[in-house]
């Protein structure tokens, strides 16, 4: 599958399409009009309409022998287009979105398109990847469940596939305290805002930077007026490890922790989860594409680690092998300026599609 199969012109076109269709997760109108154009890439490209179920579109079998795996949601509100349009200036597209992820589902869809046979293959594109999968997480899941091998087409590492991820969780702690008088009987208050602090401190002490374990408070919100000791606040956490042990750890420490403060109140709210994505989930399929790719005389495929969550951390949870990355090469993932290299589109459709034809 050289890259002669594919037309770099009308893969910019299809970004570009995309891209124009503002998706930020959690937008029902944006979102509706979005999954309909990724609806209709897919349709004329495989010749066959998805299943529409809500937000998240299907092609294929319920429950795969091969499933390609993306999300259309970004982290980009409606309206940024309006000062950050989709432009293409030499080989280099930016655009709410390309990086992250359009251009790959772009890749995946012309992939699909040069294959003779796409028996026993599915496609899932989600619609909220970006704030934890809540409503697609059973869907994921359940397509992955009899599936041999998971294919992700999340952006690249700087062109590396990701054969690994590190795990996350989120906690939301609330803390309730007693308000009062600055000024006439602050005594009589219970600090919300100084037990946020303690606890701030405490969720940071939790890191294990030697075992790439990452505990970020970041979210804080506490008091109402400048004179009122603060009655209640709020502390958002977000952990990252490669190690599920690491997260057991931390998510038994956020379960059983306890105010400092006499008198205040501390309520432990569990978030979004995803089990880490570990090497030995994907390093054989990244074997397999190392081949593919030579055997096209591409350069030798490197492999990275990343701190970033995906839905592939679902599926290699459910002991599917699962490979990542085979998205887009670029850079700039939720950052203003993200960016795709144009010249790699046919390149990576092509190794996508090589990889398949050697899973099929």
């Amino acid at each position: 599958m050289s890259t002669e199969h594919f037309d770099r012109a009308a893969m910019t076109a299809d970004l570009a399409s995309l891209v124009e269709a503002e998706s930020p997760s959690g937008d029902t109108a944006a979102l509706a009009a979005c999954r309909d154009r990724v609806a209709d890439l897919g349709a004329r490209l495989l010749a066959t309409e998805p299943a529409v179920l809500g937000e998240h579109l299907r092609w294929g079998p319920e429950r795969p022998r091969v499933l390609l795996l993306g999300h259309y949601d970004t982290v980009w509100p409606v309206g940024t287009l309006a000062r950050w349009p989709f432009t293409v200036t030499g080989h280099r597209a930016t655009g709410p979105g390309c990086f992250d992820m359009k251009a790959g589902i772009v890749q995946l869809f012309h992939a699909l398109s040069v294959l003779p046979s796409l028996e026993g293959i599915g496609v899932l594109v989600t619609s909220d990847e970006e704030t934890g999968s809540e409503t697609s997480r059973d869907l994921i899941e359940d397509t992955a469940s009899e599936a041999a091998a998971v294919l992700v087409a999340e952006p690249s590492a700087d062109g590396a596939l990701k054969t690994s991820r590190k795990g996350l969780a989120r906690y939301e702690m609330a803390i309730v305290g007693k308000a009062a008088h600055t000024g006439l009987d602050p005594e009589r208050g219970v600090n919300a805002a100084l037990e946020l602090a303690h606890q701030i401190q405490a969720v940071a002490g939790l890191a294990a930077p030697s075992r790439g374990t990452t505990v970020t408070p970041s979210v804080c919100r506490a008091g109402t007026t400048v004179n009122t000791v603060p009655a209640d606040a709020s502390l958002a956490v977000d952990v990252r490890a490669f190690d599920a042990a690491e997260l057991e750890r931390i998510d038994r420490w956020m379960r059983f922790r306890r105010p400092v403060l006499p008198g205040a109140r501390l309520e432990v709210r569990a978030g979004p989860r995803r089990g880490p994505l570990p090497r030995s989930a994907s390093f054989g399929l990244f074997q397999r594409a190392a081949g593919a790719a030579a055997d096209l005389g591409m350069p030798t495929l490197r492999e990275a680690a990343v701190g970033g969550g995906s839905d592939g951390n679902l599926t290699a949870s459910l002991g599917v092998p699962t490979l990542d990355g085979l998205g887009a090469v670029g850079g700039g993932a939720h950052a203003e300026g993200e960016w795709v290299d144009l010249r790699t589109l046919p390149e990576r459709a092509a190794l996508l599609a090589e990889l398949l034809a050697r899973l099929h």
